[in-house]
C-alpha cells in the first residue's frame, strides 16, 4: 500500500509487469474480450428472471439479479482470485481502437432499457407480494448500477458523439441525467478534496455522505452546465441543455411505460430509479473514502495521482464494473477505454471487490473496522494527510494519530 507521499513518477504512466506474467494470465487476458459480454448478461439476467416469475407464478424469481450481484460475484471473486494482467505497449495499440468494445455498450444500453420495461410489465400485470415487490425494485437498481458504469464509460468520450448519445440514453434508464456533466467536470477536477461531495471522508458513514453526495452532485451537475451556456450565449433553459436532454429521454420512456402498464408503473420507476442512484452513491462512497490531495504552497491542490484511489483486481467484479475497480488508472487517464485500464502495484487496495465492499457499506461499524486502519496507514499515521468528516475529526486525531518519523 502506498503512503500519502508523492510517488514515483512511473506511477502515472502505469505499472510495466511484462515479465511477472504467466501463460495462465496470458490465456485470462485473451479470454476476457469475451467474459466482457458479461455486461449483456446482466439486463439479460433481469429479463430471464421476470419470464420466469410470470411462467412460475413464483415470484421469487425477481431476486435473481439482486442475488447474482451482491452473493455470487463476491463468492465467484473469492474463488477465482485477482488479475494483475496489463496488456503490453503492443497490445494497447491493437486494443484501443477496437470497436467490438464500444459495440458491446450500445448493445447493453439497449438491453438496459428492455430489461427495465419488461420487469415494470412483470410487476404492473403480475400478482406478486410486497417482498418480492421488493427483489424487484433491487434487481433493477442493480442493473441500473451497472448502467450507471456504463454510461461512466461511454461519457467519458467527449470527442465521440454516438458514444456521448449512448451515454446520455444509458443515464436516462435511471434518470440521472446530470451524472456525465457532474462527473467528468467536477469530480475529475476535485477529487479526494474536500471541495468534492462524491469524496467520502474518513468517518463518514455511508448515510451521511448520501445526504451530501446527491444533492450536492445535482447541484453541481446542473452549475457546471448553467456556466457552459452562459459562455456560449445560450439560454439555460433550452434545447442545448444536455442535462434536460437526458432528461428528456427519461420522460419519454418513463411516460410511455406508464400509458402501455398503467400508473403503477410510475411509482416503481421512480423507486427504482432512486435505488440505482443510491448504487452510485455507495460506489462513490468506496473509491475515495479517506484519502486527500494535499494543498501545494500556491493554495491549490495537488495534482490527483494513483494513489487517491482505492484499487481492487478481483476478476468477476472488475468485468462486472468494466475495470472501474482499477480506479488509480481511470483517474489519471479518464480517457483510457475500460480494455485498457492497467493494475498499479502500489495504489492502495480494496480487500473485496465493489459488491462486496458496497455491502459493508451499508452496515457503518463494519465498514469502519475494515477501512479505517488501512487509510490510516496508507497516511503513514498523520491525519492531517487524511480527508476527514469534520464532526469525527477531534476523536480520530486522539485515536489514530501518531505520524511515522521520517527516516534519516
Amino acid at each position: 500500500m502506498s503512503s500519502a507521499t508523492t510517488p514515483n513518477p512511473a506511477d502515472l504512466i502505469g505499472v510495466d509487469n511484462q515479465d511477472q506474467i504467466s501463460s495462465e494470465d496470458r490465456k485470462w487476458a485473451a479470454a476476457k474480450r469475451y467474459w466482457y459480454l458479461i455486461t449483456l448478461i446482466v439486463p439479460a439476467i433481469l429479463i430471464f428472471s421476470g419470464v420466469m416469475a410470470i411462467e412460475t407464478q413464483s415470484g421469487q424469481w425477481l431476486w435473481l439479479l439482486t442475488v447474482v450481484f451482491f452473493i455470487v460475484i463476491p463468492i465467484v471473486d473469492f474463488i477465482y482470485g485477482s488479475d494483475s494482467f496489463n496488456p503490453s505497449e503492443e497490445e494497447q495499440e491493437a486494443l484501443k481502437d477496437d470497436r467490438y468494445y464500444v459495440k458491446i455498450l450500445y448493445a447493453a444500453t439497449a438491453l438496459q432499457w428492455v430489461g427495465l420495461a419488461s420487469m415494470t410489465c412483470v410487476v404492473t400485470q403480475g400478482d406478486f407480494s410486497w417482498f418480492n415487490i421488493l427483489g424487484a425494485i433491487l434487481s433493477v437498481g442493480a442493473m441500473h448500477a451497472v448502467g450507471l458504469t456504463m454510461s461512466h464509460e461511454l461519457g467519458h468520450k467527449m470527442n465521440d458523439k454516438a458514444q456521448v448519445l449512448a451515454a446520455q440514453i444509458c443515464s436516462a434508464c435511471s434518470g440521472y441525467a446530470h451524472f456525465n456533466i457532474e462527473h467528468n467536470k467536477g469530480h475529475h477536477k476535485d477529487v479526494a478534496t474536500p471541495e468534492d461531495p462524491a469524496s467520502s471522508r474518513m468517518g463518514e458513514s455511508l448515510y451521511k455522505f448520501a445526504l451530501r453526495e446527491l444533492p450536492g452532485a445535482a447541484r453541481r451537475g446542473w452549475e457546471l452546465e448553467a456556466n457552459r451556456l452562459k459562455r456560449q450565449k445560450r439560454r439555460v433553459l433550452s434545447v442545448h441543455n444536455e442535462l434536460l436532454q437526458s432528461l428528456a429521454i427519461t420522460v419519454v420512456g418513463y411516460g410511455a411505460m406508464t400509458y402501455l402498464f398503467g400508473w403503477m408503473a410510475l411509482p416503481f420507476l421512480l423507486i427504482t430509479a432512486a435505488y440505482g442512484w443510491f448504487q452510485l452513491t455507495m460506489a462513490n462512497y468506496i473509491e475515495h473514502y479517506g484519502l486527500l490531495r494535499q494543498t501545494l504552497e500556491n493554495g491549490r491542490f495537488e495534482r490527483c495521482q494513483p494513489h487517491h484511489s482505492w484499487n481492487n483486481n478481483f476478476k468477476a467484479s472488475n468485468l462486472l464494473t468494466l475495470h472501474l475497480q482499477r480506479h488509480s488508472d481511470h483517474h489519471a487517464h479518464p480517457t483510457r477505454p475500460y480494455q485498457l485500464l492497467r493494475d498499479y502495484q502500489d495504489a492502495p487496495e480494496l480487500p473485496h471487490g465493489y459488491p462486496a465492499m458496497m455491502g459493508m457499506a451499508l452496515i457503518p461499524p463494519a465498514w469502519r473496522s475494515i477501512m479505517d486502519h488501512r487509510v490510516v496507514e496508507w497516511a503513514g499515521g498523520d491525519m492531517e494527510k487524511v480527508n476527514i468528516d469534520p464532526a469525527q475529526r477531534e476523536e480520530i486525531f486522539n485515536k489514530f494519530h501518531n505520524p511515522t518519523p521520517a527516516s534519516a
